[in-house]
This record gives C-alpha cells, sequence and structure tokens, in this order.
C-alpha cells in the first residue's frame, strides 16, 4: 500500500459519521455489519476517485 492509499483511507476514517463509528462497537452482528460495509463502500469510493485523478 503506497503513501496516498493509506491517506486516503485515513481521511474517509476521520470523517466517518458518528453513527458509522458507534454501530462498528455493537454486539449486534447484524449492526456491526451494515457499519462494516457502509465504511468499505466509503473508502471504496474515495480509492476509485483517487484512481480517477492520476495521470494516465
Amino acid at each position: 500500500m503506497n503513501a496516498a492509499m493509506t491517506s486516503t483511507i485515513l481521511a474517509v476514517i476521520e470523517r466517518a459519521p458518528q453513527w458509522v463509528r458507534h454501530d462498528l462497537e455493537s454486539r449486534d452482528s447484524a449492526i456491526r455489519a451494515r457499519a462494516e460495509e457502509t465504511l468499505a463502500a466509503m473508502i471504496a469510493a474515495a480509492l476509485q476517485d483517487t484512481q480517477k485523478q492520476l495521470p494516465a
């Protein structure tokens, strides 16, 4: 993983909504899974945006 990818992921985690942070700690597996899927989608979208900005 390169520095740009790492900083992109960190930026997404830093701005994750409070409900995602809270639900990641849930004992309920369905609630935790929803938060994990949301965070994964946010990270994937940010990485895809970063890839689009790179010169071809």
